[in-house]
Formats: C-alpha cells, sequence, structure tokens
C-alpha cells in the first residue's frame, strides 16, 4: 500500500505530457492496429437485444469490410449484460473475441452481496470469459474498506468456483473502481491498491497469473469517467505491485476515449509507465465502443490506396455506435 499522499498536479502534468508525443508513419500504423486489438466493444443499455448484440459480434470479429492488407485484427472482447451473454457466446463461437459481462448488481453495486454474486455465478455460467465487476463506492467513501475488500475476495472466489464447474475455462475479473465518484487521486490510489491486495489474498483461490485481474476506471455511466491522471495513477498501482510480487495486473480505461489520437497517448503512457509487456489486449484494453470507429477512419486514412473511393468508406466505419 502506498504511504504517501498523490500529488495531484504533479500527476496532471505528467499524464498531460504523454499527450506530446509524436507518433508518425509505421508506428502510428502499429499503434492503431494494436488499439483497435485492445478494444471491448461494449453495449449496455435497456433497450439492448439479441438482435443487437449479434450485430456488435459481427463487427468485433471483423471490424471491417475494407481491403486492409492484412485485414484489421479483431477487437479483443464484447461486452454484455448477463442475459445476452448465452447471445454473445453464439455470435462469437470460433473466433478470437472474449464474452465479458457486467456484473454484480451493474452499475451502482447496490444491491445485497448475495444478489450479486449470484449476478456473476449466472453470467460465468452462461459462458463468459471475463467479469466486470463493481465495488461499493459508497462503502468506499463511508471509510468500510473491509466491506469493499471482502466483496472483491467473495465475487473472485465466485468467478473461481464458477470457472472450474464448466468446460470453457478460466474467467478474468476486471473491478470497477468508477473513479468518476472517489473525488480525488488520493482515493483513486488506495481504491486501487484495496482492489488488488483483496483479489490476490483470496483463501483457497489459485495464485493471480498475469492478466487474470485488471482494474477499471468506470461503468461509463458516471462522468468524469477515464481521465489520463486518473489512468497514470492507476498504472502506477499496477507498476508498484507488478515490482513487489512480479505479477502483472491488467489495466482499462473506460469511458470517454473516442478518438484515435487519444488512445495512442494512452499507449504512450503504458509503454512508459509498465512497459511494452504491457501493450497487449491480454493486459491492457479500452473500454470505448465508439473509439473503433475513429481508428479504423485513421488506418483508411493510412493504409488504404489513394484511388480506393472514400465515398461511403469513411461512413462505413461508422454505422455502428454502441454505448460506451
Amino acid at each position: 500500500m502506498r504511504d504517501r499522499p498523490v500529488d495531484p498536479v504533479t500527476a496532471t502534468a505528467r499524464a498531460a505530457r504523454f499527450t506530446k508525443r509524436s507518433i508518425k508513419g509505421a508506428s502510428k500504423r502499429a499503434g492503431l492496429r494494436l488499439a483497435l486489438s485492445m478494444v471491448d466493444l461494449t453495449t449496455l443499455e435497456g433497450k439492448d437485444s439479441s438482435e443487437k448484440v449479434r450485430a456488435l459480434c459481427a463487427k468485433a470479429i471483423r471490424p471491417s469490410e475494407l481491403p486492409f492488407q492484412p485485414c484489421l485484427p479483431s477487437v479483443a472482447a464484447v461486452c454484455v449484460y448477463p442475459t445476452l451473454v448465452d447471445t454473445a457466446v453464439r455470435a462469437l463461437e470460433g473466433s478470437s473475441v472474449k464474452v465479458a459481462s457486467v456484473a454484480t448488481g451493474f452499475p451502482s453495486g447496490q444491491y445485497p452481496l448475495d444478489v450479486r454474486l449470484d449476478d456473476c455465478a449466472r453470467a460465468i455460467a452462461a459462458g463468459a470469459d471475463e467479469v466486470d465487476m463493481v465495488i461499493s463506492r459508497g462503502a468506499f467513501l463511508a471509510g468500510r474498506v473491509d466491506l469493499v475488500r471482502e466483496e472483491i475476495r467473495q465475487t473472485r472466489a465466485t468467478c473461481v468456483a464458477a470457472a472450474a464447474s464448466r468446460a470453457r475455462g478460466d474467467v478474468h475479473l476486471k473491478i470497477i473502481l468508477e473513479t468518476g465518484e472517489l473525488g480525488t487521486l488520493d482515493a483513486v490510489r488506495r481504491a486501487s491498491d484495496i482492489a488488488i491486495d483483496a483479489a490476490t489474498s483470496v483463501a483457497g483461490a489459485p495464485p493471480l497469473r498475469d492478466g487474470d485481474l485488471f482494474i477499471k476506471t468506470s461503468t461509463g455511466k458516471v462522468q468524469p469517467a477515464a481521465t489520463m491522471p486518473v489512468t497514470l495513477v492507476m498504472l502506477e498501482a499496477i507498476r508498484d505491485h507488478h515490482l513487489a510480487t512480479g505479477v502483472r495486473i491488467g489495466m482499462k480505461p473506460a469511458g470517454g476515449i473516442r478518438t484515435a489520437k487519444q488512445a495512442l497517448a494512452y499507449l504512450v503512457m503504458v509503454k512508459e509507465t509498465l512497459g511494452d509487456a504491457w501493450l497487449t489486449p491480454g493486459l491492457f484494453r479500452f473500454g470505448a465502443s465508439t473509439l473503433a470507429n475513429d481508428l479504423i477512419r485513421q488506418l483508411l486514412r493510412l493504409e488504404l490506396p489513394r484511388s480506393t473511393a472514400l465515398d461511403g468508406v469513411v461512413s462505413y466505419a461508422s454505422t455502428y455506435d454502441a454505448s460506451e
């Protein structure tokens, strides 16, 4: 646990410097493709339907039908409510795209713990590869950190037990801090440390491996969502845990990241804070569906021949905008 407060002025200034890096040519192309492979396409609306999820899954597998060489990579995952996990599993069968599900009373977390754990278990039973849980922000802000620790431990224990009862394999856990409600960067750092510590101290659970656990900024339902200073503070918590234990925790900024330029700045921050090992979908994700559209638009400008008719091509990139 960090024993000194976060200096918000220094953190904000450091985060701003990552936006000043100039990335061009082959490095820019590689960065845009990498960012696309890290996107979790997400739809979390009351009007979600099986048809909408199937359309999202088709885009996840093949983000563009345009003549890119090589073809664009698939995105990392599709994230849906638990009731639509089965639909996503069927639509993504045979692909590399993971099925993620929000659970534990998303987005508020204001449900009894047994209800939240059942929510988690049902999503896994339906086929989810990843679970995005929310912490009780009210409990955290009220100083009831032992309650927050216990809900994280029980959620991870539920993931381990539920995954063991099926043939689909392990379940990765992402812990959403909802940083927009935590108030200060110091609170963000403390919540990050608590989340990592609690998830790594579950009695009877196997030791965490690289990428088994992510910490995540936001649900996408609260503003501000992901910001670079907040993400930097969380990356530093991950770095310090890795230095102490050798285990690599993943990171997922979610909400508010809409442009390729923003995504590249985040990748620079990850590289310079954690190193190249984290530049993989197994350890870094973007929770930002509309981001995929701008990544494709920028790749169009860099990779397709000038002779390609761009009328309709750019518009294709924006044919599906899901919620973040």
